[in-house]
């Protein structure tokens, strides 16, 4: 089993930045690709970013290119989402998930493990 972890979330205001980490324990060799994924108050929880294994590949929510960055430092076995320029359709509660296929997923179904979230809010 691997346990994920994220911290981070808060009050922001429109146009600031805050840096989500997702720390995962247990058995992490098992984890390939990682991702984030946001759960917006009375919608679907959707796709926002994903990064491969090695950290070469990143995918992303077109609406959050240019201004979000996934990454990760497999030797702490964490993962990052930077996420600067905020507007206040950015507020959802994230969440972190984990991966033991091969390949990097962009739909929630593929992930195995999940965080319990942290919540955003951006304020207008």
């Amino acid at each position: 089993q691997v346990q994920l972890v994220e911290s981070g979330g808060g009050l922001v205001q429109a146009g600031g930045s805050l840096r989500l980490s997702c720390a995962a324990s247990g058995r992490t060799f098992s984890i390939t690709a990682m991702g984030w994924f946001r759960q917006a108050p009375g919608k679907e929880r959707m796709f926002v970013a994903a990064i491969s294994r090695s950290g070469t590949s990143t995918y992303y929510k077109d609406a959050v290119k240019g201004r979000f960055t996934i990454s990760r430092d497999n030797a702490k076995n964490t993962v990052y989402l930077q996420m600067n320029s905020l507007k206040p359709e950015d507020t959802a509660v994230y969440y972190c998930a984990a991966d033991r296929s091969l390949g990097v997923a962009t739909h929630e179904g593929a992930y195995d493990y999940w965080g319990r979230g942290t919540q955003v809010t951006v304020s207008s």
